[in-house]
């Protein structure tokens, strides 16, 4: 079961559309596994980067931060951690609409999982070519799902 946690809703909205539910599954299938308990937490760049001393000992802001709970083999389970203020400013950074960033860090979030790193230039290549065709599996023609609230 995938569940979406927005820890910061007074701020950001990010509508539990099928478009990303879609990606997500995708993803899993492809890559060989079911779908366990996956639950993504939409945070700030400052709970984040708590998160990140706290846990891995890194003094940097993330994107994303994958938390991995499964013991079996086939199914993966896990907590990802999401800064939608990362999000934001990497929509801004790439050109992309922050709808596609977030759909490419939920991809990037459950490669992860399923065991893929990124900590070298050959695994971030595998890994961001991956995510380009997951996310190209379901284009977005629905519009704006992930924004800033106007307060």
């Amino acid at each position: 079961m995938i569940t979406f946690t927005n820890i910061f809703q007074e701020k950001y909205n990010i509508q539990n559309h099928p478009y990303f539910f879609k990606i997500i599954s995708q993803t899993i299938e492809n890559e060989g596994y079911k779908e366990g308990e996956i639950l993504f937490i939409f945070t700030s760049d400052e709970y984040l980067l708590q998160i990140n001393r706290r846990y891995l000992t890194h003094d940097t802001y993330t994107d994303i931060i994958t938390f991995s709970e499964s013991d079996n083999t086939e199914i993966i389970s896990g907590e990802i951690f999401i800064s939608l203020d990362r999000v934001l400013d990497n929509a801004k950074k790439f050109e992309v609409s922050p709808t596609k960033e977030l759909a490419r860090v939920l991809v990037h979030g459950i490669l992860h999982l399923v065991g893929y790193n990124d900590k070298t230039v050959k695994e971030k290549k595998i890994m961001r070519t991956k995510e380009d065709y997951y996310i190209n599996l379901q284009p977005n023609s629905f519009g704006q799902l992930f924004h800033v609230k106007h307060i």
